[in-house]
């Protein structure tokens, strides 16, 4: 059995949570207790046939039904309330389609009827009530037939239709014999204004509508005018807000220049992009309403800081790989260019490579502990300019193992420096020097080396969301040459690339299709002149889930684990939502690592096949996977369990 999970101090939870209701599963329909000072009460909602949705619909709109748990003071609070219930639920019912409804609602058995002022003995009626039980209040709903929309006329605003190619037919997705819904109606429209918007028209607007209803038909007509606007392109971008950054970061992060074509997609990346600075919290851009002189839009981006400095912990155990506390500082702003300056410090228990277990302390040695310290340090935008600079360091001790395959020991120092352009938005490259010194330990022998080279990669991304991504492509990859010449006391290059895509097969992203790929190599020197901590290994949570972290690999002379020189890697998942909340996700992962400097499958690949359990918040889906191994080899576990935030890639 393996299991994982981890707490973090920075993944706040809300107030006034209900204990244990994680999943929002439990209603609170009961009222509020009987007491002097308050008259609750409980309202039901009947809804004569009861259509699909519409239940719901009226609960929304109901006051008296979002309100149930704060009791009004009194009968006249409690009637007031209801009189003013009339008029949202008729809307209710005109919204979904139901134009001949009718709405009555009683307190205390007494009715209030829409356009009466209520008689003062229904007050009277609800306040016998008061300390003794909750007041019966009934909303009795006669939705009647559901209109059709009938005809569907689209202009502009002198009355001229559009042209399939200036508005293809398919935009508006309204049709005759469709269900009149006032929230359908409102969707064509905004339908109708994104249409024009994403052609460069970014004034457009709908200048009119008129829907006539016939009652006796239960019929509706709807005449819609929209006004494009003129065609126009990007006009001068300027940086506002109560923010300590300096506006020419911020600029340096938006991909839009006077004279682009306008876009509202192009404002989402800028967005997005922004968003990317650790110093910024929110942005909003705002277009400008009229063109200016060159026939431009102008836009502002207004930007809010978070807080400079932050610290945040996390806890994890793992019964493949031992528990691991983590901490960090940062400082988000640190000159007012957005520098951003990162403190983190790893201690964690790795398992004994050869299978001994930690069981109490007297059984605990000073050197079963692992630790990890990380300097990072990057300034954005280089004197306003889209290069920025990295800079990294770190020192660690690490151990992988705990099985009977074993692993290795690792103790080095590296540092790092590096320049990164970015080329747009989804776009960027790098290149830098990079120093490392160590040893490393495992079945071969001992490796004392040093490593100077030059590491270079580039990155793309244009998916939507960075924890649940439902559409684009996310890749990367990496190369770092690393020559005696240079002062290295192995020559070894080293080459990476990983690739994953998403695809959404319905508007709402319910079903998304999700694959990734990975491939490495190691070239230049033989398997055990190669650092175990720079050879390829496959296994865990992002890689070959049911396996054990780093534990697929070509096999030593006393059959332990010894690394590759190369690695394949590939997963494919099919994530489907099953509420709004819930969802799951079927998966299936293969990998291995190979002893020649190509992948050439001489030794086996390892396959494993699970299922996900996803439950969806603001911040990201929270997961938890169950892998089993398809092809184990002698001693691996029979399955494994995995818990964090966000997708597994």
């Amino acid at each position: 059995m393996a299991a994982t999970c981890a707490v973090g101090a920075v993944l706040a939870c809300p107030g006034n949570a209900s204990a244990f209701d994680f999943f929002g599963l439990f209603g609170d329909d009961k009222p509020p207790a009987v007491s002097p000072q308050a008259l609750p009460y409980l309202v039901t909602i009947d809804v004569a046939d009861s259509p699909s949705g519409l239940k719901d619909a009226l609960e929304q709109a109901s006051v008296l039904y979002r309100t149930r748990q704060e009791p009004p003071v009194d009968g006249e609070a409690l009637v007031r309330r209801a009189e003013a219930d009339l008029a949202p639920l008729i809307d209710a019912l005109w919204g979904a389609g139901y134009y001949n409804g009718t709405v009555a609602i009683e307190v205390a058995g007494m009715p209030i009827v829409i356009g009466q002022r209520p008689p003062p003995r229904i007050a009277t009626a609800a306040n016998t009530f008061r300390n003794r039980e909750a007041v019966p209040v009934r909303i009795k709903a006669q939705p009647g037939p559901l209109f059709k929309l009938r005809t569907i006329t689209i202009t502009d605003p002198r009355g001229a239709a559009f042209s399939e190619d200036a508005l293809p037919s398919r935009i508006v997705k309204l049709d005759s014999g469709d269900p009149a819904r006032a929230a359908d109606i409102r969707a064509a429209q905004t339908a109708l204004v994104d249409h024009f918007r994403a052609q460069s028209y970014p004034l457009a607007k709908v200048a009119s509508v008129k829907p006539t209803v016939y009652h006796a038909l239960e019929v509706m007509d709807v005449a819609i005018a929209v006004d494009p606007g003129p065609q126009a392109p990007f006009g001068h971008v300027s940086v506002s807000g109560q923010s300590a950054v300096n506006p020419a970061v911020v600029r340096s992060h938006i991909y839009i220049e006077p004279g682009d074509p306008y876009s509202p997609e192009a404002i989402a990346r800028s967005r997005k992009s922004v968003l990317t600075l650790p110093a910024i919290s929110s942005i909003r851009i705002r277009e400008a309403e009229r063109l200016d002189a060159q026939g431009q839009l102008p836009i502002t981006a207004e930007v809010t800081d978070r807080k400079p400095n932050v610290i945040g912990f996390s806890a994890r155990y793992s019964t493949l790989d031992g528990p691991a506390l983590r901490g960090y500082w940062q400082n988000r702003n640190l000159w007012g260019g957005a520098e951003s300056l990162r403190l983190e410090g790893d201690i964690f228990v790795p398992p004994r490579i050869n299978s001994s277990a930690i069981d109490s302390l007297k059984n605990f040695e000073i050197d079963d502990l692992g630790g990890r310290f990380r300097a990072a340090f990057v300034k954005p935008a280089l004197g306003g300019s889209r290069k920025d600079l990295l800079l990294d360091g770190m020192v660690e001790k690490d151990r992988t193992g705990g099985d009977r395959y074993g692993g290795y020991t690792s103790e080095r120092a590296l540092v790092s420096a590096a320049i990164r352009h970015r080329f747009g938005d989804a776009f960027s490259a790098q290149i830098g020097v990079a120093g490392e010194i160590g040893e490393t330990t495992d079945s071969l022998g001992v490796v004392d080396y040093r490593l100077f080279g030059v590491p270079a990669s580039v990155t793309y991304d244009s998916t939507d969301r960075p924890l649940d991504p439902t559409k684009g492509i996310r890749a990367t990859a990496m190369v770092a040459a690393y020559p005696t010449l240079l002062g290295s006391s192995v020559d070894i290059f080293e080459s990476k690339a990983q690739a994953s895509t998403y695809f959404a097969f319905d508007d709402d992203a319910r079903f998304v299709l999700a694959g990734r790929i990975a491939a490495g190599a190691v070239t230049g020197a033989t398997l055990a002149e190669i650092p175990s901590s720079h050879r390829f290994y496959a296994g865990g949570g992002g890689s070959v889930r049911g396996y054990r972290y780093r534990s697929l690999s070509p096999l030593g002379p006393t059959g332990e684990v010894i690394g590759g020189r190369s690695l394949v890697e590939a997963s494919v998942e099919a994530r489907v939502k099953v509420t709004d909340t819930i969802g799951l996700v079927p998966f299936f992962d293969m990998g291995g690592a190979f002893a020649s400097s190509y992948p050439d499958f001489k030794e086996q690949l390892r396959y494993a096949a699970g299922l996900g359990l996803r439950y969806y918040t603001a911040v990201g889906p929270i997961r938890l996977d169950v892998a089993v191994p398809l092809n184990p080899r002698d001693g691996d576990s029979q399955w494994a369990l995995y818990i964090g935030i966000g997708q597994a890639f």
